[in-house]
């Protein structure tokens, strides 16, 4: 399979596949040369992740040797701010394909604004006096709020994780979504704190390992929820606690500018409150 391309018919958007990568490529600018560069640098990225997958699927510890390739790179430096847990380079690979799709764009031309969606994980170049606006939405279509990012906020990537997402999740949240300074850092951030909502031991939570599910799962013998069934309220709050204890811990290294966790009705979040607002019940809210 060979990687593929198409622009939109209203020409401002511009489609990359390959294998289990799909992205929805925008740039306001230049942006015929934008769109050449992002194809240009696409063509050679799967490949590139291939060669290196043995490595880039092992747990990351604090003496792991790093990869070659520039994608794998960005993968290794998000992930290895984090390896005093389990994480592989894994978490951050939806985050880093679109950093670098994006890197190649904003080092081809000039943009206004520009963002690269990888499956839900965004990279964003956002110029001066530019907006980026995106809803977030539960995993029965329910509206979960509002992101609204200013140019001056410093914000270069956008990334979800949970039971919804692509990728399986070690723990019960319905979604997680990150805001920090690229995707690759949104990303493995977004996959731990949703690893840590969770009830260990909950009878109301049926597990397997994740190799049971999926056979290339980088999660190997792991236990991943494949059911949940009713927890009442405190129980809830108490998952997105330790969700949220995560999530401010991160916050207060710098990893991560804000963070939106939701499990059923329920929802908290830390950061700043004026990037993200949620029209769900609140846990606890902190500026």
């Amino acid at each position: 399979m060979h990687p593929t391309s198409a622009i939109s018919p209203c020409g401002r958007r511009l489609h990359l596949q390959h294998g289990p990568i799909d992205l929805i490529v925008e740039a306001e600018g230049a942006r015929e040369i934008a769109f050449e560069a992002a194809l240009a640098r696409f063509q050679t990225i799967l490949q590139g992740l291939v060669d290196e997958l043995p490595l880039l699927k092992t747990p990351m510890t604090p003496d792991s040797p790093h990869p070659q390739g520039s994608v794998a790179l960005r993968m290794d430096g998000a992930v290895r701010l984090h390896s005093d847990v389990f994480v592989t380079r894994m978490a951050a690979v939806a985050g880093a394909v679109a950093d670098e799709v994006l890197a190649a764009m904003v080092q081809a031309t000039p943009l206004d604004r520009a963002s690269v969606n990888n499956g839900g994980d965004i990279a964003l170049h956002l110029g001066p006096g530019q907006t980026f606006r995106i809803a977030m939405s539960g995993l029965d279509g329910r509206d979960l709020g509002r992101i609204v990012i200013s140019a001056a906020d410093g914000i270069g990537g956008i990334a979800t994780s949970g039971r919804g997402g692509r990728s399986l999740s070690l723990g019960i949240a319905d979604s997680v979504t990150v805001l920090a300074k690229t995707a690759a850092m949104a990303d493995v951030a977004a996959t731990l704190i949703a690893n840590a909502v969770d009830l260990p031991g909950h009878t109301a939570i049926r597990r397997r390992p994740a190799h049971d599910l999926r056979d290339d799962s980088d999660l190997g013998a792991l236990l991943v929820p494949v059911s949940i069934g009713p927890l009442s309220v405190e129980d809830t709050n108490l998952a997105l606690s330790r969700g949220l204890n995560t999530a401010k811990q991160m916050q207060a290294r710098g990893l991560i500018t804000a963070a939106h966790l939701s499990l059923g009705s329920q929802s908290c979040q830390t950061g700043a409150a004026r990037l993200v607002t949620s029209s769900t019940q609140k846990v606890s809210e902190y500026a």
